[in-house]
């Protein structure tokens, strides 16, 4: 069964100058937060260990965000692209913007597009001045996308802003209803919203949502299962959230999940290669 792992931070160009490997302890330390224990690829920051993680994990390819952020450090689209590039196959590149300026987001998206890379990341309250998702800055970076069939990852849970405020799910349903033909795919899955986000996917059919580290032992994970196993089906999208937690050690403790058999394809690749757009 063909696996894509839906946000995968790998060791290697920009990622290493990011909070997640150059603060090491604290990131060893959520780790154990989410009952996990660290992966030795991530603490030797070796992308030989990783392949080879990835590949006892089953998982055929990580998907790999360029990031533009003030609070956590920045990958930028031609990073994604080397990284995509120098290993074929087995990574998926989607680019990042500036949205401070509206033309030169537009041209960040063009350029992301013709370095081959597969959609837009989106990380608002992460940004230098944070914003709420349904900001009118960003407003035009979500119609251009909408008119051009681009898929966006909105970064909305966790710690993805200055205070809880910036995770509220209202913002993305706001933006979800406004722009109805935009895919827009939610990493973090809004955690600790749980019930609301889960009821904006229910009213919402354009969102896709990615709980990923925060499936693993965190208060409200139960539901988002729950939501796999039923509505959300067709919409889950199964990611690790690596270097936080192994590749191996959730796709294993993933497949344990009282989730049914048959839609596990789904969940843990037929979601995410059609939410990219990717050929079967």
């Amino acid at each position: 069964m063909k696996v894509i792992d839906f946000r995968l931070r790998p060791p290697v160009k920009g990622f290493l100058d990011m909070v997640m490997y150059a603060k090491a302890e604290r990131r060893d330390g959520i780790t154990r937060q989410h009952g996990m224990v660290p992966a030795a690829s991530a603490q030797a920051q070796s992308m030989d260990q990783l392949l080879v993680e990835m590949d006892e994990a089953g998982v055929t390819c990580g998907v790999v965000m360029g990031r533009h952020s003030g609070l956590y450090g920045s990958v930028s689209n031609q990073d994604v692209a080397a990284i995509v590039s120098t290993w074929p196959g087995k990574f998926i590149g989607i680019g990042s913007i500036d949205p401070s300026n509206r033309r030169k987001a537009i041209a960040q998206i063009d350029e992301a597009l013709a370095l081959g890379l597969k959609g837009i990341n989106l990380e608002p309250g992460s940004y230098a001045e944070a914003m709420y998702a349904d900001d009118r800055r960003l407003y035009s970076i979500y119609a251009y996308c909408e008119d051009k069939g681009i898929p966006v990852s909105v970064m909305a849970g966790g710690s993805a802003g200055p205070d809880l405020s910036y995770t509220n799910p209202v913002h993305i349903d706001r933006v979800a209803g406004d722009f109805p033909d935009l895919k827009l795919a939610i990493t973090h899955g809004a955690w600790p919203w749980v019930h609301q986000i889960l009821h904006v996917a229910y009213r919402r059919p354009n969102i896709y949502l990615s709980p990923d580290q925060y499936l693993c032992g965190m208060p409200g994970s139960d539901d988002y299962v729950r939501a796999a196993n039923g509505f959300l089906a067709e919409r889950f999208l199964f990611a690790s959230s690596y270097p936080f937690i192994g590749v191996k050690m959730y796709a294993d403790w993933f497949r344990a999940l009282p989730i049914e058999p048959a839609l596990l394809p789904g969940l843990m690749y037929g979601n995410a290669a059609r939410f990219l757009g990717l050929a079967d």
